[in-house]
């Protein structure tokens, strides 16, 4: 008895914890078998121990539920902090989702304007290129290079030159066009012109050499002639030498000398006629030289117009027509012309002198250095490409999304200023619209001499 009496005192193990000291407490006591000598005993005893146990229980299980208690709180609060913690992540991770999307969506629709700005760019640069190309074909057609310009030039002094020799007679400004030509000529320093600058240096000789005719002075000569036609005195109307006075008979009387008196009245009466009437002898073919006043005027007017017609020959180097001129003034200056007098005379010189003349030389020929000319630029041309004419590309399989509105969409507030300038640019270069080709037809005309006067 006293045994389990210090068995109940004794106090728990320090080590033992607390479910163990449950445990102990729940678990069934075993059976205490009393000796048979103490039958009665045994009711005190059970009742004083069990009086004892359970306040220990009940503290023990107070502490547990206590400690089980403040775990499950720390638990708790661990929990709640997490969730929290967890919640706002999650919170953060939808704005940032959100941002994501909206980013996402803006730079989608920053691509579908940018697709169609770069399929409207690469419309333009086709329009430009087939403009390019069409320019380039119009520029290899018209236009020259520097040595195609300058035989161009060339041709066209030697062409001048050629119609100042065969249309005017003019071999001083055909010789100034010569020597510009070489000139010309000289400054390109090409070799294969060489042949061609020969051409020309013999034809510069040529021309030196070539007999020049004095047009201001014979013009001169016919303005002379034409102002002396007037006062040439004619061949019929120059006062005719007075004949020798005739006889004087002293008259006597009649009565006394019958006869003399009749032959003296018959020689005064003859001396009468012959002053009446004058016979000449003229020099003269068989047409009339004896012509009335206005016939006179129209013989001055007529010569007056063939020395006229022989300066227009003359400045035209129509020889053919100045020598027939020629040779008519000289002849009715020798018809109807007193030639006696030295006007006509002098007149008469001047009008043989210039029949003489030759007014239009035998000129060289320029056929050489032209057929030279044509020669040479027909080879250039040969050798010249061929301006091709510009390809149209092939039509795109997959052509990107147009936008209705060219003007590019307004970038969100969080979007990067970076991505909207360089949005701007490709705006402006698709709202710019592309230059338009310039037509210019360069057209060469072939310069004409200035007409002569």
């Amino acid at each position: 008895m006293s045994e389990k009496k210090e068995a109940a005192v004794t106090p728990a193990d320090p080590d033992a914890t607390a479910t163990d000291v449950v445990a102990d407490a729940h678990a069934p006591a075993e059976p205490d078998t009393p000796p048979n000598d103490a039958p009665d005993a045994k009711p005190a005893a059970s009742t004083r121990g069990g009086g004892k146990l359970v306040p220990g229980l009940l503290a023990l299980c107070v502490i547990a539920i206590g400690v089980l208690g403040w775990q499950v709180w720390t638990v708790r609060g661990k929990l709640a902090q997490t969730q929290l913690q967890m919640t706002e992540r999650l919170s953060a991770g939808d704005d940032m989702a959100r941002e994501a999307r909206a980013a996402a969506r803006h730079s989608r629709d920053m691509v579908d304007g940018l697709q169609g700005k770069v399929s409207l760019l690469e419309a333009k640069a086709r329009e430009a290129a087939g403009q390019a190309a069409a320019l380039d074909s119009l520029y290899q057609e018209f236009s020259r290079t520097r040595d195609e310009r300058a035989m161009a030039e060339i041709e066209q002094a030697v062409t001048i030159a050629g119609q100042q020799l065969q249309l005017a007679g003019n071999v001083e400004a055909a010789l100034i066009a010569l020597q510009s030509a070489e000139a010309r000529l000289a400054a390109l320093g090409d070799g294969r012109l060489a042949t061609l600058r020969r051409s020309l240096a013999r034809d510069i000789e040529q021309l030196k050499a070539a007999p020049r005719v004095d047009v201001a002075g014979i013009t001169l000569k016919l303005e002379m002639l034409l102002e002396s036609v007037d006062g040439l005195p004619l061949a019929f109307a120059h006062e005719a030498h007075p004949n020798p006075a005739p006889e004087t008979h002293e008259k006597g009387d009649p009565m006394a000398d019958p006869l003399g008196y009749a032959k003296a009245f018959a020689l005064d009466v003859w001396a009468e006629v012959r002053a009446m009437v004058r016979v000449e002898r003229l020099d003269a073919a068989a047409d009339p030289v004896l012509l009335s006043p206005s016939q006179s005027t129209y013989l001055r007017e007529n010569l007056k117009i063939r020395l006229l017609t022989a300066r227009l020959a003359l400045l035209g180097r129509d020889a053919r027509t100045f020598d027939a001129d020629m040779k008519q003034a000289v002849g009715w200056v020798e018809r109807y012309f007193n030639l006696n007098d030295s006007r006509v005379s002098a007149a008469l010189d001047s009008l043989k002198a210039l029949q003489g003349t030759q007014i239009a030389p035998k000129q060289p020929a320029l056929t050489e250095t032209l057929s030279m000319l044509k020669t040479m630029q027909g080879r250039s041309g040969d050798k010249a490409p061929a301006a091709t004419a510009p390809t149209e590309e092939p039509a795109q399989t997959q052509s990107a999304p147009t936008p209705a509105d060219p003007s590019p969409a307004p970038a969100p507030a969080d979007a990067p200023p970076a991505a909207a300038e360089a949005v701007a640019p490709a705006v402006e270069a698709a709202v710019e619209p592309a230059p338009a080709a310039e037509p210019h037809a360069d057209t060469t005309h072939a310069a004409t001499p200035p007409a002569s006067e």
